[in-house]
């Protein structure tokens, strides 16, 4: 149960979905959290139900906003001194074609799915590197295989799975782990809506649950330090789309 007792864990997008549901199961294995969405009502519910095994800190912040993540940053570093694991679960989700989606719908996506957090893992990365720490990148089957209809969306995930990459090179000589996992459709209030869009009926009992995907972090996380995950894709064992 304290598998990850004296950890410090920032949480990104932990309001809700598979973010509420990775910061719940860190926090009942010892990590102390600092939580961060956009809704500080919200985040506070979120650590209210939180086990009682690590101490939890909440910040509200739009990763949109290079301030706010500057400011976030400078947060953390007052407040809890050092970092172990940062796990961006953070993001915005947009479809249609190209002929009729606008650019600036991409240059929404972009600065949410992509500056967000390269800004914020460029902030923390001094505190992971001294700490010898991890970082988790919540990334999408999309940046592995796009779709039709949906390539802005999909582009950021790429370019989300690129850095991923790239900094796992240049951090591994310093001891700090790097993992991208790519969920298949999982039950969040987001594939509630998508679901709505595309006309079909809901049915989450079918889906990843956002419980899967945090146990498979937290199963990444506490690996033996001679061994690193780099890539996981999971999706539903029932096929239903």
């Amino acid at each position: 149960m304290d598998a990850l007792a004296g950890k410090v864990a920032v949480v990104t997008g932990a309001s809700r979905g598979i973010g509420k549901a990775i910061a719940l199961t860190l926090a009942k294995h010892g990590a102390t959290l600092c939580i961060v969405g956009r809704h500080r009502q919200t985040l506070d519910t979120v650590a209210s139900c939180a086990p009682a095994a690590g101490s939890i800190h909440v910040f509200e912040a739009d990763l949109a906003d290079d301030d706010a993540v500057r400011d976030l940053a400078d947060a953390i570093d007052r407040d809890v001194r050092h970092a172990d694991i940062l796990i961006h679960s953070a993001g915005a989700y947009g479809r249609g074609t190209i002929c009729e989606t606008s650019v600036e719908q991409l240059d929404f996506l972009y600065r949410v799915n992509v500056r967000g957090p390269y800004l914020l893992t460029h902030l923390l990365l001094p505190m992971l590197m001294t700490r010898r720490g991890q970082i988790v990148f919540l990334n999408s089957t999309q940046g592995l295989n796009a779709a039709a209809g949906i390539s802005q969306y999909a582009a950021t995930q790429h370019a989300l799975k690129a850095i991923a990459d790239s900094l796992r090179e240049e951090v591994n000589a310093k001891g700090v782990r790097v993992l991208t996992i790519f969920p298949g459709r999982t039950a969040t209030p987001r594939m509630e809506t998508i679901y709505s869009v595309e006309n079909r009926v809901y049915q989450p009992e079918l889906l990843l649950q956002s419980e899967d995907i945090a146990s498979v972090i937290l199963n990444a996380l506490v690996l033996p330090r001679t061994a690193e995950v780099t890539n996981i894709s999971v999706r539903p064992l029932l096929k239903s789309y």
